[in-house]
C-alpha cells in the first residue's frame, strides 16, 4: 500500500511537472476561447479590434502566470492596422473556466517598423503637434518595440508599458541642421517616457551618452542630458538654407566638447511655459572670419578674424534669463593669444556685460594725441548694462604701463551721449607725461588738469560727421588747463574757458591762453537769442598751431590770425585774415611757380620763403559744400586771387597768379628784353598765369595757362617751349 501511494504521488508529480514543462515550452493549442476573448477586449475598448486565430496556452514561470499566446493576430486601433508579431494575454484561469475571462495584461510584440510605415498611422497620433513633427521633421529610422497593457477588473486599460529600441533615426531639427544615424532605447508608461543611450550626430556635431525623460502628467515636461562634440565643423549647408544662422557663416573651424542639460515644460494645451538649456565645457578651437572687416576710427588695423582656444564656456538659456560665461584665450588677425573673460547676463530687456581682456593691437585717440603701439599689452576692464536702447557704462578702465584711463557712469540713449559721472586721463608719450586731467560731469561740465595734448585735436574738427552724438548736452562748461601742447612744439599755458553748450554745440565761449613772449590766443562766441545766430571770433598771435593740419596752409609760417564766422544752424559765413606771413616750400605753391617758370620764385619758395603782406579768405559753408567766394593773397613778390568750391568728393579752384610790380620793375631794367617782356603800353607782354586745381581728395590735378598779349615771335616760342618742357 505504501508503495502504491508513493508511486501515485510520484506519478502525480511527474504529470504535474510534465504539464508545467509543456505549458512553459510548447503550450497547449486551442481555439475554444478565441471569440470570447476577442469580444471581451473589443467591447471594453471601443478603439481596439482584435481577431485571434489559434491560441496557445502557456505558463510564465517567471511571474507564475498563465497566458494565452498567439502569432500574427489581426489588431486594429482606430481603424489602423497595427503590424503585430505576437500577443500574449495573461488571464485569470478560473474566470476563463467560468466563461467570464478576466484579463490581467496583454503583451504585444510588434514587428520591426520603418518610420515611413509609422507615418501611415498619423491619424491615430496624438497630440496634433506631435503628428506634425512626425510628418514634417522625422526623416527616417527603424523601431522595434514591445507593449504591455494592464487591464482592470472591467477589462479596461488601466496602464501600459512600452519598451524597445530605435536605430538609424533621422530628423530635421531646424532648417539646415539634421539629426542622422541616431540610435536609442526607450521605456514608457502612461505617465513617463524614458529614452536612454542616445548616440548620433548632426551635420554640426556628434552627441553621446544622451538620455531624455518625458513626464506626461499632470503637464508635459521634458528633461534631457547629453554630450556634444564639435569637430570638422562645416557651415556651408546651414548658411544656404537658414538665414537665421548667418552668424555661423564666418566660422572656419570649431572644436568643442560640451555637457548639456535641457528642460522644457508645456501646459495642457502644449504651449511652452518654461524652458532651460545649460551647456558647460571647453572650446578647443574657434576660428571666425568677419564677412565685413571691423573698422573704427580708434583702430589703425582692420579686424579680419577672431580666434579662441582653451576657452571654458558656461551658458544657461531659459525662459527668464540668459547667461554666458567665457574664460580663455583669444587673438585678433592671427596675432599672439591673450587672456580674456566675458560674462553676459540677459533678463527680459536688460543685459549686463562684464569683460576683461588683454589687448595688443594698436589704438589711436586723436582727441588726446594717444597712440598705443603694438609692442605693448594693455588691459581693458569693462562693465556695462543695456535696457530698451539705453546703455550705461558703469566703468571702463584702460591700463597700459604708466598710462591709465578711467571712464565712469556713461549713459547712452539710442547710441547718443546723455551723461557721465567722471573721466580720468593720465598718459605718457616718449617717456613724458602728455595728459593729466579729469572731466567731472555734474551741474556743469568741469574739465581741469595739469596737462592736455592737443597736437592732433584739429583732426577731430576736420572730420565730417552729419550726426551729433552729443545733442542731449545742455550745460555750462569750464575748462582750466595749466599746460596745453599744440603743434610744432608750441605750448599754451594757463588756458581758461567758460561757456555754454546747448544741444551738444557751443553757443557761448570766452577763453584766453598764453603762448609766451607776449603771444596770446583769444576765442569768443556770442549768441543772438532772437535770430539764434552765433558769432565766433578767434584771434591768435601764432598761426601754425591752429592751421598745421590743413593742407591748404602747409608751408605757412609767422603772421597773426583773425577768424570770424556767423553761424546760422547748418549754414555759416566765415572770413579768415592772416597778416605778415611767409610760405616756405609749400608743395602746391612750388608746383605752380615751377610750372609757370616765373624766374626765381620757385627757388625763393624753397629758400627763405615767399613773403605775403596779407591773406584774406571769404567762404560760405552749407552742409557738405564749402563755397569759396574769394582767396586774396598780396605780397611783394607775387599776388594770388582764387575762387571755387569743395565737398567731400571733389575740390575745384581757379585763379590767377601775377608777379608783383617790384619784380616787373627789375625785369624792365634789362635792355631790349625788358621792353619786350614788360612793354610800356598797358595790356601787352607777360603779366602772370591763370591756373585750375581740380580733383577728388589726394588726386587733385593742376593746369596752367600764361596770361599774355601779342609778343615777338621768338619770345613766344621761348615761353611755349618752357611751358611744354615743364
Amino acid at each position: 500500500m505504501k508503495k502504491f501511494i508513493f508511486s501515485l504521488i510520484i506519478f502525480i508529480l511527474l504529470s504535474f511537472l510534465s504539464i508545467i514543462i509543456v505549458l512553459s515550452t510548447i503550450g497547449i493549442e486551442t481555439s475554444r476561447f478565441n471569440d470570447l476573448i476577442s469580444k471581451k477586449i473589443n467591447q471594453a475598448n471601443n478603439f481596439i479590434e482584435i481577431n485571434l486565430e489559434t491560441i496557445v496556452y502557456k505558463l510564465d514561470l517567471k511571474n507564475i502566470n498563465l497566458f494565452l499566446d498567439t502569432k500574427n493576430p489581426n489588431l486594429t486601433y482606430r481603424r489602423s492596422v497595427i503590424p503585430v508579431q505576437n500577443i500574449k494575454v495573461y488571464i485569470n484561469f478560473i474566470s476563463l473556466i467560468k466563461t467570464d475571462p478576466k484579463i490581467k495584461k496583454i503583451n504585444i510584440t510588434l514587428n520591426e517598423l520603418s518610420i515611413r510605415e509609422i507615418k501611415k498611422f498619423n491619424k491615430i497620433i496624438k497630440p496634433s503637434n506631435l503628428k506634425s513633427f512626425m510628418n514634417s521633421r522625422v526623416l527616417g529610422g527603424k523601431i522595434k518595440s514591445e507593449i504591455e497593457v494592464f487591464l482592470d477588473q472591467k477589462n479596461l486599460i488601466d496602464n501600459f508599458i512600452a519598451k524597445g529600441s530605435v536605430k538609424n533615426f533621422g530628423a530635421k531639427l531646424i532648417d539646415g541642421v539634421n539629426m542622422e544615424n541616431t540610435e536609442f532605447s526607450f521605456f514608457a508608461d502612461n505617465t513617463d517616457i524614458l529614452i536612454k543611450n542616445i548616440f548620433g550626430k548632426t551635420n554640426l556635431f556628434k552627441f553621446t551618452d544622451g538620455d531624455l525623460r518625458i513626464s506626461l502628467s499632470p503637464e508635459v515636461t521634458i528633461v534631457s542630458n547629453f554630450k556634444t562634440n564639435f569637430k570638422n565643423f562645416s557651415n556651408k549647408k546651414i548658411t544656404k538654407s537658414n538665414k537665421n544662422l548667418k552668424l555661423v557663416e564666418g566660422i572656419a573651424d570649431f572644436e568643442a566638447d560640451l555637457n548639456n542639460t535641457f528642460f522644457i515644460n508645456f501646459d495642457k494645451t502644449y504651449k511652452v511655459k518654461r524652458y532651460e538649456l545649460k551647456s558647460n565645457g571647453k572650446i578647443s578651437k574657434l576660428n571666425y572670419n568677419f564677412k565685413k572687416h571691423l573698422e573704427n576710427s580708434l583702430l589703425i588695423e582692420k579686424v579680419e578674424n577672431l580666434n579662441l582656444k582653451e576657452t571654458t564656456i558656461k551658458s544657461n538659456f531659459n525662459s527668464k534669463d540668459t547667461s554666458i560665461y567665457l574664460d580663455g584665450r583669444y587673438n585678433l588677425n592671427n596675432n599672439s593669444f591673450l587672456d580674456f573673460n566675458l560674462e553676459n547676463l540677459s533678463k527680459g530687456k536688460t543685459r549686463n556685460i562684464k569683460v576683461n581682456f588683454d589687448y595688443a593691437q594698436s589704438l589711436v585717440l586723436d582727441a588726446i594725441n594717444f597712440n598705443k603701439p603694438t609692442d605693448s599689452v594693455a588691459n581693458i576692464d569693462l562693465s556695462l548694462n543695456q535696457k530698451s536702447g539705453n546703455t550705461l557704462i558703469d566703468q571702463l578702465i584702460y591700463t597700459e604701463g604708466k598710462n591709465k584711463m578711467i571712464i565712469e557712469g556713461i549713459k547712452l540713449r539710442n547710441n547718443e551721449f546723455e551723461s557721465l559721472k567722471k573721466i580720468t586721463i593720465k598718459t605718457n608719450k616718449n617717456g613724458k607725461k602728455n595728459n593729466d586731467f579729469i572731466i567731472d560731469y555734474g551741474k556743469k561740465i568741469l574739465v581741469k588738469g595739469k596737462q592736455f595734448d592737443a597736437n592732433q585735436l584739429s583732426k577731430i574738427f576736420s572730420k565730417k560727421n552729419d550726426r551729433n552724438y552729443f545733442s542731449k548736452i545742455n550745460k555750462d562748461i569750464e575748462i582750466d588747463f595749466d599746460n596745453i601742447s599744440v603743434p610744432l612744439s608750441n605750448k599754451l599755458k594757463n588756458f581758461k574757458l567758460i561757456g555754454r553748450i546747448e544741444e551738444g554745440k557751443f553757443i557761448r565761449i570766452s577763453s584766453k591762453g598764453d603762448f609766451g613772449n607776449n603771444n596770446f590766443l583769444d576765442i569768443t562766441m556770442k549768441n543772438n537769442k532772437e535770430t539764434k545766430k552765433k558769432y565766433l571770433e578767434v584771434y591768435s598771435d601764432l598761426t601754425e598751431p591752429l592751421l598745421t593740419e590743413y593742407n591748404f596752409f602747409k608751408g605757412l609760417s609767422g603772421g597773426k590770425l583773425l577768424f570770424t564766422s556767423i553761424i546760422d544752424k547748418n549754414l555759416s559765413s566765415s572770413k579768415l585774415k592772416i597778416e605778415k606771413f611767409k610760405v616756405i616750400n609749400a608743395p602746391g605753391m612750388v608746383k605752380l611757380l615751377s610750372l609757370a617758370d616765373l624766374g626765381g620764385l620757385a627757388d625763393l619758395a624753397e629758400g627763405d620763403g615767399l613773403s605775403f603782406d596779407i591773406l584774406e579768405i571769404d567762404l560760405e559753408k552749407k552742409g557738405d559744400l564749402t563755397k569759396i567766394n574769394e582767396i586774396l593773397a598780396l605780397g611783394p613778390s607775387v599776388s594770388i586771387l582764387m575762387e571755387g568750391y569743395q565737398n567731400s568728393d571733389i575740390t575745384s579752384l581757379r585763379g590767377t597768379l601775377v608777379p608783383a610790380k617790384t619784380l616787373n620793375k627789375i625785369i624792365s631794367k634789362i635792355p631790349v628784353i625788358g621792353d619786350i617782356v614788360i612793354p610800356k603800353e598797358a595790356g601787352e607782354g607777360l603779366f602772370g598765369i591763370s591756373f585750375k586745381l581740380k580733383g577728388p581728395p589726394g588726386e587733385i590735378k593742376t593746369t596752367i595757362n600764361p596770361i599774355r598779349t601779342v609778343t615777338p615771335r621768338f619770345i613766344q616760342k621761348i615761353i611755349d617751349k618752357n611751358k611744354n618742357t615743364k
